[in-house]
């Protein structure tokens, strides 16, 4: 069974064409900039949020001697009190599915996708499910046609990359930053395993995308241009270099106080980076 924050059955920004996505619950990144803070940690049913739902949505039962949170969806109204009154900004309204119980999800949807993404959270974390879910679409015969796709922060180790590359069609990486500091700053953790998995997924012609969150002042690619120029142009030409700007939208804490990134700074990264050789440059759609 998975943990699922939220499934969204039709998408046209989160890989090529019409996709259905699955949005994990869960992820080992504690990165100050993340934009759904309320994706990071599981629900471990304190109930503190009870109170806060004002059409009782959610409820505490006891099942196997341990307190479980449940959500109602029937009477959610989406008005996201509870995320606001969870002490570790996590989500009681994920569900639990099963392989079969997507596959049913993604039949009602086929005749209008493209294919399928997993995005997070890091979806990464529930590897065995990930798996086992893009071998069964795959082996069916009505899905077999939809492109498997996984958003990532990149963290996976060489390992269970090379356990999920054989269901995998394509993949999208996030590149926090350049240097180990300022990744350590931002996310909490290294970035070795970021670059091994866009040079693995580069290499075995499964790297769709890699996104870059220009941050003024906090992330270091405009400092680091020569660098990560470098590196971004070992990359096949049909990989796209995404380029998006931060901005303050669901972002809690210390990152409420950095400086947003306009459309002129964006594009002024995105001039270096030309100027450096780097190709396939997508500039945001939006500033918001």
């Amino acid at each position: 069974m998975a943990v699922v924050n939220q499934i969204i059955p039709f998408s046209c920004v989160d890989g090529p064409g019409s996709r259905l996505v699955i949005f994990m619950q869960g992820c080992n990144y504690r990165c100050k900039s993340c934009h759904n803070p309320h994706t990071i940690d599981l629900c471990n049913n304190c109930g503190n949020c009870l109170p806060s739902c004002p059409t009782q949505a959610l409820s505490l039962i006891t099942s196997n001697n341990k307190p479980q949170v449940i959500w109602n969806e029937a009477l959610c109204t989406q008005c996201d009190l509870c995320l606001s009154a969870c002490p570790k900004q996590s989500s009681p309204k994920t569900q639990r599915y099963s392989v079969e119980q997507l596959l049913t999800n993604i039949r009602q949807q086929v005749h209008f996708i493209n294919g399928i993404t997993v995005s997070g959270g890091e979806a990464s974390l529930q590897l065995p499910f990930l798996i086992e879910l893009f071998s069964a679409i795959k082996a069916d015969e009505e899905l077999a046609h939809l492109t498997c796709m996984l958003d990532s922060n990149g963290s996976l180790s060489i390992n269970g990359w090379q356990q999920l590359l054989p269901v995998l069609d394509s993949a999208m990486v996030d590149l926090k930053s350049w240097q180990q500091d300022t990744h350590r700053y931002i996310t909490g953790r290294d970035n070795h395993r970021v670059i091994s998995a866009i040079e693995l997924l580069a290499s075995k012609g499964k790297l769709y995308e890699v996104r870059l969150l220009h941050i003024p002042g906090i992330t270091d690619f405009d400092t680091e241009i020569t660098a990560v120029a470098s590196h971004l142009k070992t990359l096949p030409k049909k990989v796209r270099i995404k380029l998006n700007a931060f901005q303050h939208h669901g972002v809690t804490g210390a990152a409420l106080n950095w400086p947003t990134c306009s459309e002129a700074q964006i594009k002024q990264l995105a001039t270096e980076l030309t100027q450096h050789g780097v190709i396939n440059i997508v500039l945001p759609s939006s500033y918001l």
